[in-house]
């Protein structure tokens, strides 16, 4: 449980707003930073809240302090009571921390204490989705878009969540069976058009490709899973997964924005995946959102595919995501394949491929 702040803080001369103005006016990034430390672990949440106003407000006089005040907002989203948490939650917020603060306010604070707390109709959605995928029951929530059901379906998976810190965060890829040792050749299907389906497929790690570094290739053939590799790739190891996995793996990607762009979050990773899943069986997607019988339709519609995860002979780093599906009935099948290659160095907990 996270508590309101004591009445006495820590050093910095007790932290007083004469002091933090004093440090707003140097414009040091460094002792700003060693003051939010400070601030955050005497939990002085009014102080820090105080201290990204100031800063917000020295920009406007060309002290370029904003980088300061988006990391005070993620603090109070990942370590203050729900007050504060909630505060911070409006659209555009936390555009360069770590993760969307939606997202990291949902890993600390269940939804009955945040909602009162948050104001505007985006910002409470994807609040209320991110503490969906979290294991909350929201049917009846108030003032929320319902672009997805507000429960966990009985066949999602449990979906990878990740973790966030101070200064930084994880996000751990789903477990899954890894593709057999030893790769095979594969002969491609008879490349179609790339209709509804592939283009949902693509859409899933869009942000790879248009926000970081990465490359992104679908096909859409005639033919099974396998054929739809090897329209990507001559040669390739591969595995089936269920559907509830590759449901998972679809929405890891999705709430990714891979080596260097933007993170989407949870709750975007799983519209994409319930979004890709809807055209991969053929459900048109309703209007008012997805409900309890589209729902129904997509548990049905997902056991009828056939799921592929596969890999190159290749060993690569950073973000991945290789997956085919097919439909028997049809004889139709689709294959994505986006990498990201991490140069920067992240974490092997990042990756799936």
């Amino acid at each position: 449980m996270i508590l309101e702040e004591p009445p006495d803080g820590p050093g910095l001369g007790g932290g007083s707003p004469a002091e933090l103005q004093r440090l707003v006016d140097a414009a040091d990034d460094a002792a700003l930073l060693r003051a939010v430390d400070a601030l955050a672990a005497s939990r002085r949440y009014d102080a820090l809240a105080d201290l990204a106003r100031r800063c917000r407000d020295a920009v406007e006089v060309g002290r370029q302090l904003w980088g300061v005040a988006e990391h005070i907002d993620y603090r109070l989203a990942l370590e203050g009571p729900p007050s504060h948490a909630g505060a911070v939650l409006h659209p555009g917020a936390g555009r360069f921390t770590l993760g969307p603060l939606t997202e990291v306010a949902a890993g600390a604070h269940r939804w009955a204490d945040l909602e009162p707390h948050v104001g505007d109709l985006a910002s409470r959605t994807a609040l209320a989705q991110e503490r969906v995928i979290r294991g909350e029951d929201l049917r009846g929530a108030a003032d929320v878009d319902v672009d997805l059901p507000l429960r966990l379906a009985a066949w999602e998976p449990a979906y990878a969540l990740p973790r966030y810190r101070d200064r930084e965060a994880l996000f751990p890829a789903p477990t899954l069976p890894a593709p057999r040792a030893g790769s095979q050749r594969l002969a491609p299907g008879a490349r179609l058009p790339r209709d509804e389906a592939a283009e949902a497929l693509a859409e899933v790690a869009a942000a790879w490709a248009s926000q970081s570094e990465g490359r992104l290739a679908v096909a859409a053939v005639e033919g099974d899973a396998q054929a739809a590799v090897g329209a990507l790739a001559g040669e390739a190891a591969t595995v089936a997964l269920e559907p509830s996995e590759a449901l998972g793996l679809l929405q890891w990607a999705g709430a990714s924005g891979g080596a260097r762009g933007r993170r989407r979050g949870g709750a975007a990773g799983r519209f994409a995946a319930w979004w890709a899943a809807a055209a991969l069986c053929g459900l048109p997607w309703p209007e008012d959102g997805a409900g309890e019988a589209l729902a129904d339709e997509l548990g049905d519609a997902l056991g009828d595919l056939e799921w592929l995860r596969w890999q190159r002979p290749e060993v690569e780093s950073g973000w991945v995501l290789r997956l085919a599906v097919a439909d028997p009935i049809d004889g139709l099948a689709w294959a994505v394949e986006a990498v990201d290659d991490d140069a920067a160095g992240r974490p092997v907990a990042d990756e799936a491929g």
